[in-house]
């Protein structure tokens, strides 16, 4: 990833979760990923996937809370309102996370128990692009 792309990602994901003090930072030991942080706080990672010709990212957090808790925490990380979860039509395993009416991502289940889940988010090379109109 280069230094542009690192931008549009930061601002990308700031609006997303409607928060401005996420930072995205190149990872030191991996050029094809960056490390995604709230204050000084390492949330998660972007990784790319340029597999046929076509260029997305890969955000991926963990979510250390059972279900019950998942909105109010991830409301508070964030402090963002607006975001929740909706189930998922014949999904008992995961949700969806929504800031509004926009979608953003996956949350699943990192065992059958539910105590801890994985938010996974796939952003295209043409979110990137859209952003710099808005």
């Amino acid at each position: 990833m280069d230094k542009a792309e690192i931008v549009k990602l930061r601002e990308f994901l700031r609006k997303a979760f409607g928060a401005a003090a996420l930072n995205v930072t190149p990872n030191s030991r991996a050029k094809e990923a960056a490390d995604v942080a709230l204050g000084e706080r390492k949330i998660g990672a972007i990784t790319l996937d340029d597999e046929d010709g076509d260029r997305s990212f890969a955000f991926a957090m963990k979510v250390p809370v059972g279900r019950a808790a998942l909105q109010d925490y991830l409301r508070k990380l964030f402090e963002n309102d607006r975001l929740t979860i909706a189930a998922r039509a014949k999904k008992t395993d995961s949700v969806e996370l929504n800031n509004g009416g926009d979608f953003l991502g996956v949350i699943s289940a990192d065992d059958p128990k539910g105590a801890s889940f994985t938010l996974q988010m796939a952003i295209l090379d043409i979110d990137l692009d859209g952003d710099d109109d808005d």
